[in-house]
């Protein structure tokens, strides 16, 4: 029986993150950019005769099937193609849960990546597009494929080209819940809009470790979390080695950007060494990740 093993589902980082509105049904609208990283969950796909869609291997515990974006991601695949065949699905999990880093969508876009060629059903790029974004905002961005300059719910999407650069992206010991970060009555739900000729013109004279806007979403989960606050402080560094940090999405990840990797990982070696633990030591996970191009399956993808 056909099958497809380790095929990747990379991470993501909102390299900006505005709120500069919200529809009338309650969603935001947000616009942002965001970038790949090496960071990846791995998936297993083998096909079967009998249509049903299984899924097996660590981390899902505690994650009802109803909840669990790939088997929604298949199940949305098979209904719209009206595919015969079904999935057994195994994970490899390497990227946290609620983050920031969009494991759980960039599993469901690569399901449907794979699925799609897995089982013969030939979507384009747009039309697989179209089933991701009712699985969530940040799934077709990854079926996308590319950087990206995002507005609205997540399905106006612009390629954009970032330059090399490494990140050192750090979990928290503390975990944000989303939905919390959103109702929150101070947060920042009127940002200017920004045309996406202003963030790639500030991109030609900026270097690495200088970051665009803001991510609207900090000074609420700042707020909440102090001990979030204290890290993002404490992973700047002292007045001769000072970076920026940033959180990705509604956190709890933090990231800094650098040229390379090396740097990346001289920062945190002297950082991490500084730290008291506690309260500004609380690091439940680092990584030195380099910045993708584009996502690692974009050629299996017709335009």
């Amino acid at each position: 029986m056909a099958a497809l093993y380790d095929v990747p589902a990379p991470a993501k980082l909102n390299l900006f993150l505005h709120v500069v509105g919200r529809r009338p049904d309650g969603y935001h609208l947000l616009q942002t950019v965001f970038r790949f990283v090496d960071l990846c969950d791995t998936l297993d796909f083998e096909a079967t005769a009998d249509g049903a869609i299984m899924r097996e291997g660590e981390g899902l515990a505690g994650l009802p099937a109803d909840q669990d974006l790939v088997l929604r991601a298949a199940r949305a695949l098979q209904r719209a193609t009206g595919a015969r065949r079904g999935a057994r699905i195994r994970y490899d999990k390497h990227i946290p849960a609620g983050g920031g880093l969009g494991g759980g969508s960039s599993d469901a876009a690569t399901t449907l990546i794979a699925l799609n060629r897995l089982w013969g059903t030939g979507l384009t790029r747009a039309e697989l597009m179209r089933l991701a974004l009712p699985l969530g905002a940040d799934v077709p961005v990854f079926v996308f494929g590319r950087a990206a300059f995002a507005q609205g719910v997540g399905e106006d999407l612009t390629a954009v080209d970032l330059p090399e650069r490494s990140y050192w992206i750090v979990r928290p010991t503390a975990h944000v819940a989303t939905a919390d970060v959103f109702r929150d009555p101070d947060l920042t739900r009127n940002s200017e809009s920004v045309k996406i000729a202003v963030f790639t013109d500030w991109q030609t004279g900026c270097g690495a470790g200088e970051f665009f806007g803001r991510n609207d979403l900090e000074a609420v989960v700042f707020r909440q979390h102090p001990d979030i606050a204290r890290l993002a402080q404490a992973m700047q560094g002292t007045e001769n080695a000072t970076v920026e940090v940033r959180m990705t999405g509604s956190g709890s990840c933090l990231f800094a950007e650098f040229q390379d990797a090396a740097q990346a990982g001289m920062h945190r070696d002297r950082i991490i060494g500084k730290m008291k633990n506690p309260p500004d030591g609380a690091i439940e996970r680092s990584w030195i990740c380099r910045g993708l191009v584009d996502h690692p399956l974009i050629g299996w993808v017709a335009d």
